[in-house]
């Protein structure tokens, strides 16, 4: 039976790899939609031309005209935020690898249609939490993720007894520790833009590579996993607390995360660093495909490492714990906050140590305003980028060595 995908964010990372993982398999997959931001219009087109979409969406309108002149005729072409949303009801399972908080309309969209979502886009979880919790419970809606880590915490949570208590007492986020693992804080102040991108495991997108830096990124999956795994577990989760979350630096990045269960008993996935696998796993969820991504030769794995995370040095991580702990719409702003911050960082506009002052700053001056619709989120990230702008804007120097 052939399922059917429909992709947003196709010229980025996650996308160019879930085509990889289509690819292997056409007669079980099948690509019926393709968005993107538009920022790569050759790409589009090309992926266009290899997977003969019945819709392509754009969300940069303007890119329309030349789109239409070069896709084939018999492709319909969507623009704007609303038309690369609107790709969640168009197949059997959306991949939403959007990055940031444009992500959440596709998010949203999927789960309102009933479908699976396979989610890439941490920041939609994370800023719009409550809201996409209420869109969870559409019948027929079902989420699976594919962050490397939430993936494997999924795959941990299957050897569970689905008919009985889930037993879970901690969930073990494991963090390759980025480019910069083992460095101080006095070390880090003139890093350069160059120095963060240049990660030693994972090849991902600019935005990504600079949270995995900052260990953001971690502390943005610590929330994504209390929305994945904390809610009840006779809803979608088993039912934990942030305080039974913790993290862990795994410079091998091998091990993705653990489960450790009431008895000591821990149960750990391991695979090599790639997208394909949580990828493919999302797809064919409840089987698996039959690729091999990540198969781990034993004869050549020779040690795991583990050690704590610097919380000193990487204070974004802390930041994270505490706007997750705070809930309501704190996440929404540290993640709204933490965009703007590496947007500037990457301009050269500020130091990568400013990072964590700026989305510090910035939830010092959180409102408490609580999330109970789709506006309210919208608002939430409108307040939150309007006080970090105004930060950046009236100090040159936000971090004091």
């Amino acid at each position: 039976m052939t399922t059917t995908v429909s992709l947003a964010g196709s010229t980025g990372s996650i996308g160019t790899q879930t085509l990889e993982v289509v690819g292997t398999d056409p007669d079980r997959f099948e690509v019926v939609a393709l968005g993107a931001s538009g920022a790569r219009p050759d790409l589009l087109v090309e992926q266009a031309d290899a997977f003969r979409p019945r819709v392509v969406a754009v969300a940069d309108e303007a890119a329309v005209p030349a789109l239409r002149e070069r896709l084939d005729p018999s492709i319909e072409l969507r623009a704007g935020a609303e038309g690369l949303a609107s790709l969640g009801a168009e197949a059997d399972v959306c991949v939403n690898g959007v990055v940031g908080f444009a992500g959440m309309e596709v998010t949203l969209s999927t789960l309102d249609a009933g479908r699976r979502l396979a989610l890439a886009n941490k920041e939609s979880l994370i800023a719009g939490g409550p809201v996409v919790q209420r869109a969870r419970r559409t019948p027929g809606a079902e989420l699976v993720p594919v962050d490397s880590e939430h993936g494997a915490i999924h795959q941990c949570l299957r050897a569970r007894d689905p008919a009985g208590p889930s037993r879970v007492s901690q969930l073990v986020l494991t963090a390759s520790g980025g480019p910069f693992r083992g460095r101080s804080l006095e070390e880090l102040a003139a890093v350069s833009i160059e120095d963060a991108l240049a990660h030693p495991t994972w090849s991902m997108g600019p935005k990504i590579t600079v949270d995995s830096s900052t260990l953001m990124n971690k502390g943005l999956e610590v929330i994504e996993a209390h929305e994945l795994f904390g809610v009840p577990a006779g809803d979608h989760g088993v039912g934990i607390s942030f305080d039974q979350i913790d993290v862990v630096v795994h410079p091998q990045s091998v091990i993705h995360s653990m489960v450790t269960y009431t008895d000591g008993s821990t149960i750990a996935q391991l695979s090599m660093p790639t997208m394909c696998l949580p990828i493919g796993y999302a797809l064919a969820w409840p089987d698996r495909i039959e690729t091999a991504f990540g198969a781990i030769d034993w004869r050549e794995l020779s040690r795991l490492d583990f050690e704590p995370p610097d919380l000193e040095a990487f204070a974004c991580l802390t930041l994270a714990y505490d706007a997750g702990r705070t809930g309501g719409s704190a996440p929404a702003w540290l993640n709204a906050a933490n965009e703007e911050a590496v947007a500037a960082f990457l301009d050269g506009a500020i130091k990568w140590v400013d990072i964590p002052a700026v989305c510090a700053g910035v939830l010092d001056l959180h409102d408490g305003q609580d999330l109970n619709t789709v506006a309210d989120v919208i608002e939430a990230d409108r307040q939150a980028r309007a006080q970090a702008r105004s930060l950046m804007s009236t100090s040159t120097s936000l971090w004091y060595p």
